[in-house]
């Protein structure tokens, strides 16, 4: 069963796993992701842990921060970042259960949250298939992201 919780350092050695070259074009390791927030100190993005069955299986984070202004107006929203699944668990519908999840978890933690928004690369296809699956939506907006032309999604929650 798929859970998400807030990071926690006891986890991350679960969450440190090796994207390879053609993951790390579209996402950041757990560990980048975690030095980012730091650097920031802003004190406006959560990291999150996905369990499968207890065990830390994922990574990704919310970013209430002015970058997601970039793909949104809505100041009540949420930029998702940084999603990634261990290798040796891809494939068996962890991020899609994840996916589902993040709604009622933002909901639960940040109440005044009506919209999340990510960027996925146009190369990505599996990652923009599985966001359209569970209910975000591309509206035409692009921008370009380190690796290429990204797509915007939104989704209200």
């Amino acid at each position: 069963m798929v859970s998400l919780q807030f990071f926690e350092e006891e986890n991350f050695s679960g969450v440190n796993y090796a994207l390879d070259e053609n993951q790390l074009q579209y996402t950041s390791s757990a560990a980048n992701a975690l030095k980012r927030i730091v650097d920031r100190n802003t004190g406006l993005e959560f990291p999150v842990t996905v369990f499968d069955t207890g065990i830390p299986v994922g990574f990704f984070t919310l970013d209430f921060g002015e970058d997601k202004m970039e793909l949104t107006d809505n100041p009540n929203s949420v930029l998702l970042r940084s999603l990634s699944i261990n290798p040796e668990m891809q494939g068996k519908g962890i991020g899609k259960a994840a996916m589902i999840l993040v709604d009622d978890f933002v909901r639960e933690h940040f109440r005044d949250c009506h919209e999340i928004v990510l960027a996925v690369n146009q190369n990505n296809v599996s990652a923009y298939r599985l966001y359209q699956k569970v209910g975000y939506r591309y509206e035409g907006k692009k921008r370009m992201g380190r690796s290429g032309p990204q797509y915007l999604m939104s989704k209200s929650i």
